[in-house]
């Protein structure tokens, strides 16, 4: 076959066979090239590589940083946390004591400043502003059998207990002096050293008999309630007592915003605080003399601030105006301060509340 001759026998001429050879010299414009040794072991790697979506060759792609959601998630809380406490900050110092009524949180929550309470807000500028009201401030545990008593007969006793703290502290009508028969009723009548107390305090008040270390109660010409509201806190516990009996005890803090009863030309508002420890024994009947659904006294204390200084008159009597300067000359206390034992009783009772 000659040098210009085709596959099919046809002939080519010589221009034609001359810029073919001049090409394959040159090398034709859409001719492959060889790749570089460079090219070849980057394509190699990336055939290694599992298929991630094109990425260019020389392109850049920064690490991706770690992510830290756990920090994310507490800078969020913090800011939400600053945020309700501006807002709110008694509320948070209650959250933050829980539901321990002795919580070092609690004592330690302080009154905000500037503060005076009104008829419509008795409790501004108060701890007490964040408490629960009536006998939901008192806390009950849950019930178990203890001694003679069924787990169910527990509850009932515990819930008796709290009734006789409603009915000799927060029943409007012994706040007003009168007397406290449905507290009464659930005390052991065989007691007799307790009927003898009952029996002569509300008829001849002493320091000995003096109805306050029971009950509290204002004297309706002299003193007056503001509002249908009395902030409490405080809890039951009980254990077995003596002979099998339940023991309960009883811790809770009073707190009664009153004014004037005559109104006495002003707006003046004053918080009695009352604080009350009551051991009260629901004793076995085939063991002790009782009364069905009724109780024996073991033990009382109360600490009292704002509810007037003097010889026992059978009520509280908050100071006000220039009575209140003069009882300003005694001993500081806390009365919000639950983390200590209660015991001032009558012989302290002109103590100045630090707050109120």
């Amino acid at each position: 076959m000659g040098a210009g001759t085709e596959p099919d026998g046809s002939s080519r001429s010589d221009e034609e066979w001359e810029r073919f050879l001049r090409e394959s010299v040159a090398g034709a414009a859409d001719a492959p090239k060889e790749p570089s040794a460079r090219a070849r072991d980057v394509a190699k790697r990336l055939r290694a590589q599992p298929d991630s979506g094109p990425e260019g060759w020389r392109s850049y792609t920064p690490a991706r940083p770690k992510r830290r959601t756990g920090w994310y998630v507490v800078g969020l809380l913090a800011s939400l946390v600053l945020l309700v406490v501006a807002l709110v900050p008694g509320r948070v110092v209650d959250l933050f004591a829980g539901d321990d009524p002795d919580s070092p949180a609690e004592a330690g929550q302080q009154a905000e400043a500037g503060q005076r309470p009104t008829v419509d807000e008795p409790f501004r500028g108060s701890p007490a502003a964040s408490w629960a009201s009536g006998a939901a401030g008192i806390a009950v545990p849950e019930a178990r059998a203890v001694g003679w008593m069924s787990a169910a007969e527990v509850e009932r006793a515990l819930a008796r207990s709290r009734d006789f703290l409603v009915a000799s502290g927060l029943d409007r009508g012994v706040l007003r002096g009168e007397r406290p028969e449905k507290a009464i009723a659930l005390i052991n009548p065989k007691q007799k050293d307790v009927q003898d107390f009952l029996a002569t305090a509300f008829r001849s008040p002493s320091e000995k008999n003096d109805p306050l270390l029971l009950f509290s109660r204002f004297q309706p010409s002299r003193t007056q309630l503001v509002g249908d509201v009395v902030k409490t806190r405080g809890r039951l516990t009980y254990r077995e007592g003596e002979r099998g009996a339940l023991q309960v005890t009883a811790d809770v803090t009073f707190v009664y915003p009153v004014t004037r009863a005559d109104g006495g030309g002003d707006d003046e508002i004053v918080r009695t605080i009352v604080r009350r420890e009551l051991v009260l024994s629901w004793d076995d009947p085939d063991k002790v003399i009782t009364e069905p659904g009724t109780f024996s006294i073991v033990s009382n204390k109360y600490d009292m601030t704002n509810g007037g200084c003097g010889a026992p008159t059978g009520y509280l009597t908050p100071p006000f105006g220039t009575d209140r300067r003069a009882d300003e000359a005694g001993t500081e206390v806390d009365p919000y301060d639950r983390s200590t034992p209660v015991g001032r009783g009558a012989s302290d009772e002109c103590a100045r509340a630090t707050r109120s």
